[in-house]
């Protein structure tokens, strides 16, 4: 039969450690085929067990205790090929034994491990070992459950030293918990490379969560059986040896014997609790499966805490994630949108700020230098679909690695690729010291079996500044991003069919629209050719192509507006009150029969491009004179608020729908306000006015208050 072969550092990465074609010594090991057929046993079996023992010997001829044979009839020919262990006490020659049965692989194992403590004493520290369970899941965070943990399993198996590893996603671990005795070096806070566990050790951690190593310098015991027989696999035997690397590794901890128990979680690796002491220990079967029991228990609660915390973020991110698609189906600029939401979207990813980008315009949240900003931007894929990780400087172009400075960790999501639209967040550098468990590189020494690489043999701290790396981005929060990036990408396609239609619309309307002006303005030039002088006739043609003009000055504002590129506005000082005046004045000359009322004018400086907020004024004056109560005054007042100049625009008049006041500041109006007395309006007066105060850092609001229709637009004071 074959055995495990000769390996060190270079290969141990391959080693069949699951098969190794041995056992350690405390115990004897019988394996049979499924039909219960002999195959094979550990040298020490016969003379440890006072049996012969010959090939293809049924298992029920064997001179085995009663127990034992008992055990396993229900291990032979078993309907799923796949049973977990059972134990049973069982006494040979006058010695006491833990006789482990399981099966797998079409065997059936039958290990005979030797038990030093008496029955009793093992049921009582089993019986304090359960004891811990309620202790253990009373634990509100998981840093207090394994803190809690070592101390209970080092108190009820004894070993010198007792560690909780937690994982990283790079599968190295830290000790984040430690019980021990005074005497001995502490090892709390350490971290050790992921190649201190290979791979395929990890596997058998999975799969088989409690392993015992005895007695390190323990003397292996080989397996016998057929010459031409397939290997015995030892995944889940309790007896199996131990690979001559991990061996020279505990060497160089000075450590005598151990256990681990696996906290496995979802079929992964979480951690482990490592157990050492410092001499050669046997602990029973039955007391290191009330420990295999209690990281059960740990694994059950940490998933709960994890799971907790994870639907806390899911919930969080879900409640902001459904606003902001709200809002940005309602809102016009996804900018003003996103920037609003700023705070939200940092804070549910744990992110530190917030760049926007959207037709060449960027929105910046956070103390992210805007040139840096424009720079990230710059290394985004034009025709990018996906989200967008970079964890660390190394997953950046380059180009810009020496300039991101502090900020490494980006996630970016490309929620309008057309227009170059993107959302990204972004996490600082977590500049970490590391106490590594030794120096974690590989060295060539002279080992047990010649000159090779070999595990470290100084295990004192060896710290390490580790700088270019963000705090990785946890699996919840991309799963969300992904789930908001849908949502974008659905929103924003849904934003674009509509302004294809708007536009569609919009010409159709521009189209029956600019037909009264012209019809009047071609009547008036026949009228003309005839001779006929009649004064009104100028009067006509200068109010017809005053329309146009407005018209297309608004289907060209709204073009703009729809492309980003805004209405390019130029601010300086401006006095207000003085723009106000001014306006109101026209507004009296031109329809006197209307009492425009200036209520107040306190003075206000503010910057402002004077012509685009005269044109938000004359636009609010417009339409009080259109829907207002005939004969009722329109009143404006100019007053001062904090640090805010408020302009305030009101008529009498009915309070607005709640469906119709909703969509106030949408393009295309005059069917939801279908008032004959505006029938030359396109409804995009508000759109634009509003626009317009975007761009003065302002804004602009309806309200309904004492009988009157009021809209005020707020800027900022100089």
């Amino acid at each position: 039969m074959e055995h495990g072969r000769q390996v060190d550092l270079l290969n141990c990465a391959d080693e069949p450690i699951h098969i190794p074609g041995s056992i350690q010594s405390h115990g004897a090991l019988l394996f049979f085929s499924a039909d219960g057929a002999l195959a094979g046993w550990s040298a020490n079996a016969p003379a440890l067990l006072g049996i012969e023992l010959a090939l293809g010997s049924p298992y029920s001829a064997l001179a085995l205790p009663v127990a034992a044979l008992e055990l396993m009839v229900d291990y032979i020919d078993p309907e799923d090929g796949e049973t977990t262990p059972t134990m049973v006490p069982v006494s040979v020659q006058g010695a006491e034994f833990d006789c482990i049965v399981h099966a797998g692989c079409g065997r059936v194992i039958v290990e005979f491990e030797r038990r030093e403590a008496p029955a009793d004493e093992v049921t009582l520290f089993a019986v304090k070992a359960h004891g811990s369970i309620e202790r253990l899941r009373r634990q509100k965070s998981i840093e207090g459950l394994l803190a809690s943990a070592v101390d209970q399993i080092r108190e009820f198996t004894g070993f010198d030293r007792v560690m909780a590893y937690r994982f990283r996603p790079d599968d190295s671990g830290d000790v984040v918990a430690e019980s021990r005795r005074d005497d001995i070096v502490p090892y709390l806070g350490q971290r050790y490379p992921a190649s201190d566990i290979p791979t395929q050790a990890r596997r058998l951690y999975v799969l088989n969560t409690l392993r015992s190593i005895v007695d390190i310098g323990d003397t292996v015991v080989p397996l016998l059986g057929a010459p031409d027989a397939a290997p015995l696999d030892m995944s889940y035997a309790v007896l199996r040896s131990v690979s001559p690397v991990h061996i020279e590794y505990l060497k160089n901890m000075g450590v005598g014997a151990s256990m681990s128990v696996s906290i496995v979680i979802n079929g992964r690796l979480w951690g482990l609790i490592a157990c050492h002491h410092m001499a050669p220990k046997l602990v029973p079967y039955s007391i290191r499966m009330a420990a295999d029991v209690l990281a059960q228990v740990m694994a059950s609660t940490i998933h709960s805490l994890e799971s907790r915390s994870e639907a806390q973020v899911i919930e969080r991110s879900a409640s902001t994630r459904t606003k902001l698609i709200e809002d940005l189906l309602i809102e016009d600029d996804p900018l003003e949108t996103f920037e609003r939401f700023a705070d939200a979207m940092v804070e549910v990813t744990d992110a530190q700020a917030q760049v926007t980008s959207y037709y060449g315009k960027l929105r910046v949240h956070g103390d992210l230098p805007r040139e840096l900003a424009e720079a990230i931007v710059a290394t985004l894929p034009e025709s990018g679909h996906d989200l967008l990780v970079r964890e660390q400087r190394a997953d950046w172009p380059e180009a810009i690695r020496e300039r991101l400075g502090k900020w490494v960790g980006m996630l970016a999501l490309p929620f309008d690729p057309a227009s170059g639209g993107w959302n990204i967040v972004l996490r600082v550098e977590q500049i970490e010291q590391v106490a590594w468990g030794g120096r974690p590189e590989k060295i060539v020494a002279m080992g047990p079996l010649g000159e090779r690489l070999t595990p470290r043999g100084s295990f004192d701290a060896w710290f390490e500044t580790v700088r270019g790396h963000a705090h990785p981005w946890e699996p919840t929060i991309v799963a969300n991003a992904r789930l908001t990036l849908a949502e974008l990408v659905r929103v924003m396609a849904s934003r674009r069919a509509q302004t294809e239609a708007t536009r569609a619309q919009l010409l159709a309307m521009l189209g029956h629209d600019l037909r009264d002006p012209l019809h009047s303005i071609n009547m008036a030039g026949m009228v003309i050719e005839k001779g006929n002088s009649q004064p009104t006739i100028g009067r006509r043609i200068q109010s017809s192509t005053s329309r146009m003009q407005r018209m297309i000055s608004q289907v060209l504002d709204m073009s703009r507006i729809d492309g980003g590129l805004g209405l390019g506005v130029t601010l300086e000082p401006t006095d207000l009150r003085a723009l106000v005046e001014d306006l109101i004045d026209e507004a009296r000359l031109a329809y006197p029969a209307i009492p425009f009322q200036l209520v107040c004018d306190e003075r206000a400086m503010v910057n402002a491009d004077g012509g685009r907020l005269g044109q938000v004024l004359s636009n609010l004056l417009s339409n009080a004179r259109h829907h207002g109560e005939p004969g009722k005054p329109v009143r404006v007042c100019v007053t001062t608020r904090g640090r805010e100049a408020v302009i305030d625009v009101s008529n009498a008049g009915a309070e607005i729908p709640p469906d119709v006041a909703a969509t106030l500041f949408n393009p295309f109006k005059r069917a939801s306000l279908n008032n004959p007395r505006n029938r030359t309006g396109m409804g995009l007066g508000l759109y634009i006015a509003q626009q317009i105060v975007r761009e003065h850092h302002g804004e602009i609001t309806y309200r309904h208050d004492d009988g009157e229709v009021i809209f005020s637009v707020r800027l900022p004071l100089l």
